[in-house]
């Protein structure tokens, strides 16, 4: 089978979905393929999100947000939405999940931290179930 990927969208492609990309690509240990991306891309990944991540080891220091195309959620197995609404366009075949998370935006690192242990957690269950998500 080929590997499975994961797409993560929100709005501005600055914090949740990079920081879920971040940590389905350290856990995934190269077994996943993963794609983040935004309806509305900001110029730069959110300053208090690249220092929560260090903290735990994690350097996305070069990542730039990515605007989000038809073709990466074509690409995609799982397409994980952190707040993007209606942006994201649908097609059959392809497992949707939504995460409701808070924004990190405006925030300080304190207030990030619990969004990043928060996504940790959800991209271990997630690595768990990939398998059983994509028998189909």
């Amino acid at each position: 089978m080929n590997k499975p990927s994961v797409l993560f969208v929100c709005v501005h492609n600055a914090g949740r979905s990079q920081m879920a990309a971040a940590f389905l690509t350290t856990l995934g240990k190269g077994e996943i393929e993963v794609r983040s991306a935004g309806s509305m891309p900001a110029e730069t990944v959110n300053p208090a999100v690249l220092e929560a991540l260090a903290e735990v080891g994690i350097d996305i220091s070069k990542e730039i947000p990515k605007v989000l195309t038809t073709e990466a959620v074509q690409e995609s197995d799982v397409i994980i939405t952190m707040g993007c609404g209606d942006a994201c366009p649908i097609f059959p075949g392809k497992v949707y999940l939504d995460w409701k998370l808070e924004d990190p935006a405006g925030q300080g690192v304190e207030s990030v931290r619990p969004i990043r242990d928060d996504i940790k957690a959800r991209i271990e269950n997630l690595i768990s179930e990939l398998p059983t998500m994509l028998k189909n």
